[in-house]
This record gives C-alpha cells, sequence and structure tokens, in this order.
C-alpha cells in the first residue's frame, strides 16, 4: 500500500526508540508524532521495518539521520543514500533531517557526529553535499546544527552564520537544536541568544531539546573550566527551557522533538517532557493570538 506523507504537527514529539515500540503500538498513547533514526530501518524488510510501519499508520513519522556523513571530504556514500530513500519511500516521512558533521573517511566509519571547521572551503564542500542528498532524496533535508567540543583554530566564520550560509545556498532547512546550542555556548563561551537572532525564522523547519551531562575539564591555565556533554540522558535542563522561550518569541512555534538515547526512561517521563515544551509552545500562541 502507497503511504501519503502525513505533515509533523507544529506539536512536541517524541524520539522513539526501541524499548517503547511494543508500547506506542499497543496502548497507541496520545502523542503529537515520532522521529526515528534513520539507519536502524535500513534492512529490506524484517522486524524494525514492520514496526515502524505498525506505528505509522497511526502517527506521522520524521527520519533522523545520523551516518551520512555530509562533512566527509569524500564523496557521499551512494548507497546510503539510495537506501534512505528507500526508507522515505516506504514510511512517507514528514521530515528527514542529517547533521552539520562527518563521521567518515575511506572505508572507516566513527561512531561519532565529528565538527567541522566552519571556512569559505568547508561551507562549499558542504552546500554540494546537501544539494546532492536533495537531488537523490527529491525532497528538501533539513540539516542539525550538531554539538562540539573543539574549535579549529582556522575557522574564519561564527556557527550561526555557516549554518545560516549553508540554509541559504543549498535551499536546505534547519533543525535548529536549542539543547546543542547551549552547549556550544558554554563549551566555546558565546551568548546563544546571538545564535537564535542570526537564524531567518523562514529557513526553521523543526526543534530539537534534551538533556546534557555536566563535566570539567582543565585548561592551559590549569583551571577547572565546565564542559557540557551533549549526552541525551537527562531530562532538559531550566537553562535550555529558558533558551527555547527565548528561541520561540523570536522565530515562532515549530514542531519540537523530546530526544532521550541513553539510559531511556520509561515512556510516562518523555510525556511529561513532551507536555512542557507544548505548554511553552501554547504559551506563545496565547500571547499573539
Amino acid at each position: 500500500m502507497q503511504l501519503h506523507a502525513r505533515p509533523i504537527p507544529v506539536q512536541a514529539g517524541i524520539g522513539l526508540r526501541p524499548p517503547h515500540f511494543t508500547q506506542v503500538i499497543d496502548q497507541q498513547p496520545e502523542t503529537a508524532w515520532f522521529e526515528v533514526h534513520s539507519e536502524n530501518f535500513f534492512a529490506t524488510g524484517g522486524e524494525m521495518v514492520r514496526l515502524l510501519r505498525q506505528v505509522r499508520e497511526h502517527y506521522a513519522i520524521s527520519l533522523h539521520g545520523v551516518g551520512l556523513s555530509l562533512g566527509s571530504a569524500d564523496r557521499l556514500h551512494r548507497d546510503h543514500l539510495i537506501q534512505l530513500k528507500r526508507l522515505c519511500d516506504t514510511i512517507a516521512p514528514g521530515l528527514v533531517s542529517e547533521h552539520i558533521s562527518w563521521g567518515a573517511a575511506g572505508s572507516t566509519h566513527l561512531n561519532a557526529l565529528l565538527p567541522l571547521p566552519y571556512t569559505e572551503e568547508s561551507l562549499a564542500l558542504l552546500t554540494d553535499r546537501v544539494c546532492e542528498a536533495q537531488e537523490v532524496l527529491d525532497r528538501p533535508l533539513l540539516v542539525e546544527n550538531a554539538s562540539t567540543y573543539l574549535e579549529y583554530a582556522h575557522s574564519t566564520i561564527p556557527e550561526w552564520e555557516f549554518v545560516t550560509a549553508l540554509a541559504e545556498q543549498s535551499g536546505c532547512l534547519l533543525l535548529l537544536d536549542v539543547n546543542n546550542i547551549f552547549v556550544n555556548s558554554v563549551n566555546h563561551g558565546f551568548d546563544p541568544h546571538r545564535f537564535i537572532d542570526a537564524v531567518p525564522p523562514e529557513r526553521v523547519a523543526e526543534y530539537h531539546l534534551a538533556g546534557f551531562s555536566r563535566k570539567s575539564v582543565t585548561n592551559d591555565d590549569d583551571a577547572e573550566v565546565p564542559l557540557l556533554i551533549d549526552s541525551h540522558d537527562h531530562p532538559v535542563y531550566d537553562e535550555v527551557w529558558e533558551l527555547y522561550r527565548y528561541t520561540i518569541e523570536q522565530i515562532g512555534r515549530r514542531p519540537t522533538l523530546i530526544e532521550w538515547d541513553a539510559h531511556i526512561p520509561e515512556y510516562r517521563l518523555l510525556q511529561q517532557e513532551a507536555a512542557t515544551a507544548q505548554e511553552i509552545m501554547d504559551a506563545y500562541a496565547t500571547l499573539h493570538c
């Protein structure tokens, strides 16, 4: 049966992970939409695809990739793109997204989303890759700003300008990860509001929210400085909720996803996090109706 794309509603959704598939299928909880990691469903047929198709019968689905390695100096892995296209044809997702990062070199694939230098050369390469992916997929691609723990000395473009230029030059849309903006602002010492203010609202199609982990490291002056890790294993922190409110005020409401990928809790806790995001969106709508 050919599915037609079900648009992602401008509401709070939840990242659906394997521990909750059976519960979602059996109980059909009140959740606006789900996002899944694309690569988990690349197998032709099989149990995972069967379960996802069952979820898709009742909910809108967004596909979120972690393995395309858009920023690699190598050519895009054509087989990966073809598998993603086949999954899109099977599931008819409302949105498809990837990361501004790289994670492969030659035949070596790393289980990491590694940072790019923010340079004109890097921007040109990434723009070409995004355009190629959109051509194969025959649809706009959302790209997500990634969390990073180092900066390249030869970067010449602020991250927010790099992300904006990529969207404008490739025609892609942005998946604005509010948690990642806050994490990077602490790790690299910039004002996160400056990032939000620089992003053109018409390019933003989705938000992500997640919890981070607090660490500390010793800098070159032997001083202890904070380091935030985008671990996706905690509830959303108050600082991120505040930045999300600011983002909504500056850019507007968008479909908002709660991510939780490690130490996955009971489904009810994910629902509570989604409810908080929905309350913030609803409060904004009430003030601007």
